[in-house]
């Protein structure tokens, strides 16, 4: 245990110093009840296989099963509320020591708990991009339209994934209509970036600069297995910019980092908060 707390010593130490950029990963979210792909359930959850970009764009039947799995499991990824880690982590941004966070998730709630700079690598499921005309729309908008286009459609899922999609039968799916986009009535696809699919450039370079002008890399439940997030861990420490990982269980960069903490993340950044002195919420009367 006395290891341990030295680890979390050299972190708190570091976050002190300021000028941290955050990359978070699917352990960030978990205590807002949406399921790890890797972590302890994350393996008993995925019957199915990850939905390829070569499938959605060119398989119509792929894209119309995705879209019904998508949209009987979205009531509870809209209600899904940020966490206390979530919150700390914006915390620690207001008290100036972190600089950004940049997301492997697509759950928008470093938003919502007041992150300001955050870069969505892999996108956003609250938004819709049409295949063919590149227009965006608000998830809110399709569901509308969706619920619309299918009144009593409503099934009751046994099991959720943790890309907000949920396990249907064949009946389920068939009976599904799905719409498409109002511009061009080309299809839908959410705005996120899918296995296969590559991160857009201009997203990557904007989080390569972060790294680069960081003084600490704070790895906060990423299994880094996704090169999409390692490359930023490997950038950090061929720079010589000191690594913190907070994961529980092993992680594909622990062999770069300079402090590793294997515990929850929400209860390590709720430490990292409390002992830097960052207000919960933003201290109206303090603000010039």
């Amino acid at each position: 245990m006395g290891h341990h707390n030295d680890e979390q010593d050299l972190l708190a130490d570091l976050v002190r110093l300021g000028g941290v950029v955050a990359l978070t990963g699917a352990g960030i979210s978990t205590d807002s009840g949406i399921p790890d792909y890797r972590g302890a359930t994350g393996a008993a959850l995925r019957r199915h296989a990850p939905m390829t970009y070569r499938e959605f764009t060119h398989d119509p039947q792929a894209r119309h099963r995705y879209w019904a799995r998508s949209h009987a499991g979205w009531p509870v990824m809209r209600r899904a509320q940020p966490n206390a880690g979530h919150r700390a982590l914006a915390a620690l941004e207001r008290a100036g020591l972190v600089t950004s966070v940049i997301t492997q998730n697509v759950d928008g709630l470093h938003g919502t708990a007041g992150s300001r700079q955050v870069i969505d690598l892999h996108g956003r499921l609250d938004r819709v991009t049409c295949l063919s005309c590149a227009r965006i729309t608000a998830r809110e908008e399709i569901r509308v339209r969706l619920d619309a286009a299918n009144p009593g459609w409503a099934p009751e899922p046994d099991r959720r994934n943790p890309d907000g999609d949920v396990d249907l039968t064949a009946e389920q799916v068939a009976t599904f209509t799905m719409v498409d986009c109002t511009e061009c009535q080309g299809p839908l696809k959410p705005d996120v970036v899918y296995f296969g699919e590559s991160v857009p450039k201009e997203r990557v370079a904007r989080s390569y600069e972060q790294v680069d002008a960081a003084s600490a890399l704070l790895v906060l439940g990423s299994s880094l297995h996704v090169y999409s997030g390692r490359r930023f861990v490997m950038r950090a420490a061929e720079r010589g910019i000191p690594v913190a990982i907070v994961n529980i269980g092993p992680t594909r960069g622990d062999d770069l980092a300079a402090v590793r903490v294997d515990a929850s993340v929400t209860e390590i950044l709720q430490g990292l908060a409390i002992h830097s002195d960052a207000p919960e919420a933003p201290l109206e009367s303090t603000r010039a």
